[in-house]
């Protein structure tokens, strides 16, 4: 007779030795849920997808039915580990230029470099850490036989949903996900596997309340319902679209280079976290924030070099250089001779975006005058370009003392 060779039973880990392994590895929170598919999750994506409040994301938008059902991401899927790690950090030191102010008033002798401001998250990776950790649990659960995967920031999976059915926390009205006496400055990832891990049977209480703190402190009124962002007003995701960044937007988006944290730094539950367990400052090497002059300044390789971690669309420094100048245009001092030169510069650019918006840049600025400064601008006749000289700006810093100011004529 042939030999049958029978497979030992695969122990089912504990699912409280998981999360201390998540814990020792630098996890905040570690919750489970079952893998099955998010069906309501689902219908949301796709009535908020027809209805256009994607705003063109792709994401988790793409394809809702694979997004939703952990058995796409891994067939079989039982149960899903999910992990939060913070990033609550100490905000950064105030900046002038901050709601649209110049870093110094006009004709200073001193004039401060202008800053943009970067989201707490992207100060510096935190889903490397997030990643490994899951890792780790990950390999636990294969040394005992069971399948996984491992997504984090992927549109395979909503994690908030994954997390809120892990009962990690509850959805706040700015649809960001709220740990218990801890706040929303946490990433989220997952490991989905064939393991049959007990979950809880209960998810976290709403503790909101009638609180619409971030509803009304969205600079763009983004957030329409309480957990329903219009992505198509929400400053964080216009940083990311392709072509050009809305007009009706730009004042707005103040002194935000990447990302916003407005709904998160108003939330009570936030405030509260740092009173109880004040967060630390940012780590050696973290970017609050960013000289905009020297990201105008360097070439494409190096941009993508310095700021590759963030989300640049199609991968082309030329959107970062169009960020940088509408921040430009809302903080910078507009007789600053640095600022006036890279103005010059980005209006001589051969790129049709990075020109529009130095126009726009230069006449929010109040600067006028470095349009007939810089040979053919004026008479521009690309349509992004008349887009941009015929459209009306208010003017942040208006008056006639700008026209006194020596203009550079453009290098490079």
């Amino acid at each position: 007779m042939p030999t049958v060779l029978v497979r030992p039973p695969r122990r089912v880990p504990r699912v409280a030795d998981l999360a201390a392994l998540g814990r020792a590895h630098g996890l905040d929170a570690v919750g489970v849920a079952p893998a099955g598919p998010f069906a309501t999750t689902r219908r949301h994506l796709e009535r908020r997808g027809a209805a256009g409040l994607h705003g063109g994301m792709a994401f988790t938008y793409r394809r809702p039915e694979r997004s939703t059902d952990p058995a796409h991401a891994l067939p079989g899927a039982r149960s899903i580990v999910v992990g939060a790690r913070s990033y609550r950090r100490a905000a950064a030191v105030a900046q002038p230029g901050r709601e649209g102010r110049p870093h110094t008033a006009p004709g200073s002798p001193l004039r401060a470099r202008p800053l943009g401001r970067v989201a707490r998250y992207a100060w510096e990776d935190h889903y490397a850490p997030l990643r490994s950790a899951l890792t780790l649990v990950a390999r636990e659960l294969e040394g005992m036989g069971w399948r996984c995967r491992v997504v984090a920031d992927d549109n395979a999976l909503v994690d908030r949903e994954a997390a809120y059915r892990a009962g990690v926390g509850w959805y706040g009205k700015n649809a960001n996900l709220l740990l218990p006496g801890r706040g929303s400055w946490f990433v989220l990832g997952s490991v989905i596997t064939d393991a049959p891990l007990a979950a809880p049977e209960e998810r976290t209480a709403d503790a909101c309340g009638s609180c619409t703190r971030c509803i009304e402190g969205c600079p763009t009124g983004a957030i329409v319902a309480p957990g329903v962002v219009d992505a198509r007003r929400c400053l964080a995701w216009l940083l990311q679209i392709e072509g050009p960044f809305p007009r009706e937007y730009r004042a707005a988006l103040g002194d935000r280079l990447y990302g916003c944290d407005d709904c998160q730094e108003v939330c009570p539950p936030n405030h509260r976290a740092d009173r109880i367990d004040p967060a630390s400052g940012a780590a050696p090497g973290a970017e609050p924030v960013v000289d905009l002059l020297d990201m105008l300044a360097a070439g494409d390789d190096e941009l993508m070099a310095r700021h590759g971690r963030w989300y640049v669309p199609r991968r082309q420094a030329r959107y970062l250089r169009r960020n940088a100048l509408v921040v430009l245009g809302n903080v910078a001092d507009p007789q600053d001779p640095a600022v006036a030169a890279s103005l010059c510069r980005a209006l001589a650019d051969g790129d049709p975006l990075v020109r529009g918006h130095a126009v726009w840049a230069a006449r929010r600025l109040g600067r006028p005058d470095l349009l007939g400064a810089v040979p053919g601008v004026a008479e521009d006749r690309g349509p992004l370009v008349r887009a941009e000289l015929e459209a009306a700006v208010d003017a942040r810093v208006p008056g006639p003392g700008a026209a006194a100011v020596p203009v550079p004529a453009p290098t490079g």
